[in-house]
């Protein structure tokens, strides 16, 4: 689990394509000394969960299969790319931004990237069948930040960046239509699943009744 506060902006230091995987090398030192302790680490790389596979002092390797490259952004990754790390929550620690799985539900594009003074408005694009997991005020992971919807449209949401987030984060190289991985709210998304069961249930019941069952 993830709290979608980035740790460190790493460097994506080598990409060697394997038969059936492609192998990565990121330099991390922060995340190094305070997060990855041992290889079998779990990692939140631009929010998908990564296993380490090798360390050295100041970097880690972690490998992706193909269905990883398909659905997050790692498949677009060159030499060079700045990444968003985060370390796994440990017991004690506080939430600070919002529970995070890891767990990319789908790449998306950027509709705009607007300056407004010391800070930006960055709009992202949706599928229509994935709007009822976005609500006005409610939690998104956008490259693993935990972020805050500020405006939502049918088809895109809004987020405000402060100073911060653009300083410590790869958020600030974003333009219009850059790709980026979506992970919708843990609870949105589970609401939708009691929702769902719930009217199945109804109809079940609905059609039991009537003797149509």
């Amino acid at each position: 689990m993830f709290t979608g506060i980035i740790q460190e902006l790493g460097t994506i230091q080598k990409i060697e394509k394997l038969e059936g995987l492609t192998r990565l090398t990121f330099s991390a030192p922060k995340t190094l000394k305070s997060g990855i302790k041992k290889m079998g680490d779990s990692i939140a790389v631009d929010g998908a969960c990564l296993t380490v596979t090798a360390l050295t002092a100041d970097t880690f390797t972690a490998e992706a299969i193909p269905e990883t490259l398909k659905k997050t952004i790692i498949g677009t990754y060159q030499e060079g790319t700045k990444i968003n790390l985060e370390s796994p929550v440990k017991v004690g620690d506080t939430l600070d931004g919002h529970m995070v799985q890891g767990h990319v539900d789908f790449m998306s594009t950027v509709k705009s990237m607007i300056k407004d003074g010391d800070s930006s408005i960055l709009s992202i694009n949706f599928p229509l069948e994935q709007s009822k997991f976005f609500a006005l005020k409610g939690s998104v992971t956008i490259n693993g930040v935990s972020l805050t919807i500020s405006y939502l449209g049918n088809d895109y949401f809004e987020v405000s960046l402060i100073p911060e987030t653009l300083k410590n984060t790869n958020l600030a190289q974003l333009t219009e239509g850059s790709q980026v991985n979506i992970e919708i709210d843990l609870i949105a998304r589970y609401l939708d699943r009691l929702l769902d069961d719930k009217e199945k249930e109804t109809k079940y019941s609905f059609l039991k009744e009537r003797n149509f069952l």
